[in-house]
């Protein structure tokens, strides 16, 4: 497949770096020498310095032979042109645009663009991905990571293992005998050094390693428990930062089912006067969030978390350091630098969001269709989660999982049978039609797509 890539950040290289690590023909364009610089030296792909948006530039990236054009640009206005150009002059098959501004959003999610006139295929908005990963995050708050699978019935959690866990140091094929009824399995372990790998049975979890386990949800309650995690109902939260994330947020949590009542600190007046008029019963307060005057309004000790979503990392980590100080006991932090992620221990900070990770995920969702169902990225694109359909050309279909010639960082950690989950095992019989989430490091993500048969298939 032949893709070209608009905008040579975190998001597109990530996305560079996935594609050409997949065989696939890659080009990449920026306006920043130096970015695309860094790109060629360190990936498989052709790179051209530009404006992502001109004909000709798009023309020496080789859009007319294209099969697909990714804009991720830092401008919604370029990214929007790219595509248009891409259809119109160069008829690009797939187009797909990274978009924050939220009146393009509303335009386009309410059909006012139709495609005829604004022809893109896929609209990523990096706002309403970390809101609803912020809004799972406040739904398993023992946990530092989530995502849902299978439709909804089996969930990865991360969970970073403390001195009081009660299955520390003991083999994971023990915990399979001890707990033959959890619909639960390890996938991967990431240990003190920051080393994440896919774990043997006979591997045991240590004091402050960080586990990413599947569960079944019906047994996620009970696998927290087990990892020595406490189930904590949220009912009072206060976010930090009344823009497009947190709104989005705030609006979500008045209309959920469990009645959050949460609370909105915005620095900036005329946003937390326009956060006000759009939420009914959340309560907006205009001031800044480090201002512990502040938070002692909003009531921090008493409140179930903090998520902080300002549009500065700094401020986020040092907001979520005061709320644990002055007594909340679960702070979530927004942060795009993937540099400070070590400092969240010592800090005490329970849980991140990075918006690229979520919209490099979102992306490769959306590029890798046929049989895939779903794609997560873990961590800085360590590994991947892959949720996709065996088809009967699969090396997998008809052979139990322990004759299946898997890569050493791979593991199956949930499937379904006629839309039941199953807890795999190594006698488990993987047939053709069933629906699998594998976790892979990335190194090991090309074989895994070599055998659900999916590489070829992404539209």
């Amino acid at each position: 497949m032949k893709v070209i890539i608009c905008g040579a950040g975190q998001v597109g290289w990530q996305i560079a770096r996935h594609l050409s690590g997949e065989k696939n023909d890659v080009t990449i364009v920026d306006m920043s020498g130096d970015l695309i610089r860094r790109a060629t030296e360190a990936l498989d792909v052709q790179g051209v310095v530009g404006h992502a948006s001109y004909p000709d530039i798009l023309e020496r990236a080789g859009a007319r032979d294209a099969d697909m054009i990714i804009a991720a640009t830092y401008s919604d206005e370029v990214n929007m042109v790219t595509c248009q150009v891409a259809h119109s002059v160069f008829a690009v098959p797939r187009k797909i645009a990274r978009l924050r501004a939220q009146s393009y959003l509303t335009a386009i999610y309410s059909d006012l663009y139709r495609r005829d006139h604004m022809p893109i295929d896929v609209v990523i908005s990096p706002e309403r991905e970390v809101a609803e990963a912020a809004l799972q995050r406040l739904a398993a708050p023992s946990a530092f990571d989530t995502e849902y699978f299978l439709q909804g019935q089996a969930q990865l959690l991360g969970i970073t293992l403390e001195a009081h866990c009660p299955v520390l140091n003991t083999p994971l094929r023990q915990l399979s005998d001890l707990f033959s009824t959890l619909r639960a399995i390890v996938v991967g372990i990431r240990r003190k050094d920051g080393a994440l790998f896919s774990p043997e049975p006979g591997d045991q979890l240590f004091e402050g390693d960080q586990a990413y386990v599947f569960s079944h949800v019906e047994d996620v309650e009970r696998t927290m428990e087990i990892f020595g995690k406490e189930s904590r109902k949220q009912e009072r939260v206060v976010i930090i930062g009344g823009g497009n994330v947190g709104l989005t947020v705030a609006q979500a949590l008045e209309k959920g089912p469990q009645r959050v009542r949460a609370k909105v600190i915005e620095r900036d007046r005329a946003r937390a006067e326009a956060a006000a008029d759009a939420l009914e019963r959340t309560i907006v307060l205009n001031g800044d969030g480090l201002d512990m005057a502040l938070l002692d309004e909003a009531n921090i000790d008493r409140a179930d978390a903090v998520l902080a979503v300002t549009d500065d990392d700094k401020t986020n980590l040092l907001v979520a350091v005061r709320a644990k100080m002055a007594g909340c006991p679960m702070a979530i932090c927004l942060v795009n630098d993937p540099s400070l992620v070590p400092l969240m221990g010592p800090l005490d900070v329970d849980a991140y969001i990075n918006p690229r990770a979520t919209t490099v995920s979102s992306i490769l969702r959306h590029i890798r269709h046929g049989r895939v169902r779903g794609v997560y990225s873990i961590g800085d694109a360590e590994a991947e989660v892959i949720e996709a359909q065996v088809l009967s050309t699969s090396p997998m279909a008809g052979r139990s999982i322990r004759d299946i010639d898997f890569p050493e960082g791979a593991l199956v950690g949930a499937l379904t049978k006629e839309g039941k989950v199953v807890r795999p095992s190594g006698s488990t019989r993987i047939e053709e039609g069933d629906v699998v989430a594998i976790f892979s490091l990335s190194a090991d993500v090309p074989e895994v797509e070599r055998l659900l048969q999916v590489s070829i298939d992404f539209f």
